[in-house]
């Protein structure tokens, strides 16, 4: 099954830790990446009228990747499903910050698009709710199969 790494919002308005940063840029050059970066714009995603915060307007990913998605909000753009269909990617490794919400948003859509998206939990993190990412894993262990939660980089 071919494959490619999805890094997540691995961006400096999020602060992620440098380990983190180190060991997926690591991975990365090991086969086809792909990466998103959140920015604000207000007229797409309301983050500041609906949450007082908002992701910072121009901020590039901090891993390179063989190709950058722009999103505003917690889904990818479509054209990320289609960029991976073309490459002629079937499993999708994810990766990165947020895997409560932004990394397990991106699982739906892959999923929903007929890929196989799996989680590599020693290079993910929560949100502040659960920076464990534990509460994530377990929603994709349920929903995408237990399958597709990996622990560590052996399990490739």
């Amino acid at each position: 099954m071919k494959q490619a790494l999805l890094i997540i919002d691995v961006q400096p308005c999020f602060s992620p830790p440098q380990w983190q940063v180190a060991q997926i840029a690591r991975l990365a050059r090991t086969m086809h990446s792909v990466a998103t970066v959140e920015r604000h714009d207000e007229a797409v995603t309301p983050f500041w009228r609906q949450l007082g915060w908002k992701p910072a307007a121009a901020d590039d990913p901090l891993v390179p990747a063989d190709r950058v998605f722009v999103k505003h909000g917690d889904l990818p753009q479509r054209e990320l499903v289609g960029h991976l269909r073309s490459a002629g990617i079937e499993r999708v490794l994810v990766c990165g910050l947020q895997e409560d919400t932004c990394c397990l948003a991106a699982g739906f859509m892959l999923f929903g698009a007929g890929l196989h998206p799996t989680l590599l939990t020693w290079l993910t993190v929560g949100s502040s709710l659960d920076r464990s990412a534990n509460l994530g894993a377990s929603l994709r262990r349920r929903h995408f199969g237990a399958g597709n939660v990996l622990h560590g980089a052996e399990e490739l």
